[in-house]
């Protein structure tokens, strides 16, 4: 029972793991070398620190049971994981607002925020009779729009059209008639395929607008910092508590197979890919002994509750793979 309850923190704190490596990859928005450098665990690579791992007596004290010492890395690794749902949480929506005024900076005319384009004297305004719409016009019809602007309704003002702006498929145009005569004007305009915008020109709404891009991208600066500063320290802490998680795990297997007293021996290898079955047939000749029954149980279907293990997965010695692998680049 204690090992399935051993494996099933293993998961969940790889879980984590990756969840926070992946996180940072998002946050950093950088390639996955650039991402991979931030990944350490005590201030070194996530090979190193596997080679040269040794029991944290600190944080895990062996004299407690081992109940105990699993339910204080279970504690750690779930307020890792509490932390990083606040924190994530509160990112995301800064950096989604940010990002939802950003888009309406960009794009087509048709649906882009208008404010950086337009200016004061654009427009006539404070008129009684007198209104100025903006109309989009594609570049193909420019020609079209000069010709037929003035009479697409009574009461244009004659040559009052002016191009403001222009991007890679439209024109935004400037013009003048009486109030009266613009519900006729975008009739016609829609008929010809002008489109208007619709805008009216609110100095302090347009600045309210641009404050508060300022305010989110303040914002964003200064919560980054901490919070890859954050995702550093709190990886490295839940790889940490992983790793001896998988030590955990192997100990506890290793009696369980073997018996007591303890004797047995925990190596880390790391073979190439050209040598991995080569090593395998050299360490199952080595330890068959151990487990007859092993290679009947290679060829042959298993469940062992708590293992998740699979018929591959299965040796006379007890074998965990680590995977350091933690990114989840497209």
């Amino acid at each position: 029972m204690f090992l399935y309850r051993v494996g099933v923190f293993f998961f969940l704190f790889l879980f984590v793991v990756r969840k926070v490596a992946q996180y940072m990859a998002d946050v950093l928005e950088d390639s996955r070398d650039k991402v991979q450098e931030n990944l350490l665990a005590n201030g070194v690579d996530l090979v190193t620190y596997i080679t040269r791992f040794q029991w944290d007596m600190a944080k895990y004290p062996i004299k407690q049971s081992l109940k105990n010492i699993s339910e204080i890395i279970s504690k750690q690794v779930t307020q890792i994981d509490n932390d990083l749902k606040g924190r994530a949480s509160a990112y995301n929506n800064l950096k989604g607002n940010l990002q939802n005024l950003e888009r309406k900076n960009v794009g087509s005319l048709l649906t882009r925020s208008l404010a950086d384009i337009v200016r004061k004297e654009d427009f006539v305004l404070d008129s009684e009779y007198l209104v100025t719409l903006l109309v989009v016009v594609p570049k193909t019809s420019y020609a079209d729009w000069e010709r037929t602007y003035e009479t697409l309704a009574e009461m244009v003002v004659p040559r009052s059209s002016r191009k403001i702006f222009e991007d890679q498929e439209s024109g935004l145009f400037t013009v003048t008639l009486f109030r009266k005569a613009v519900d006729d004007f975008r009739h016609k305009a829609r008929e010809n395929k002008f489109t208007i915008r619709e805008f009216q020109y609110n100095e302090e709404e347009m600045k309210a607008d641009k404050e508060e891009m300022t305010r989110l991208s303040t914002d964003k600066k200064k919560q980054f910092g901490p919070l890859v500063r954050w995702l550093k320290v709190n990886f490295s802490e839940a790889f940490i508590a992983w790793i001896h998680i998988k030590a955990l795990r192997v100990f506890v297997e290793s009696v369980l197979r073997y018996g007591l007293p303890v004797n047995f021996q925990a190596m880390l290898l790391q073979p190439s890919k050209k040598t991995m079955k080569k090593l395998r047939e050299v360490l199952y000749e080595l330890y068959k002994h151990l487990d007859s029954s092993a290679a009947a149980i290679i060829d042959a279907s298993m469940d062992i509750p708590g293992l998740n293990l699979n018929q591959q997965e299965y040796y006379p010695y007890v074998y965990y793979k680590i995977d350091c692998n933690l990114l989840d680049f497209k």
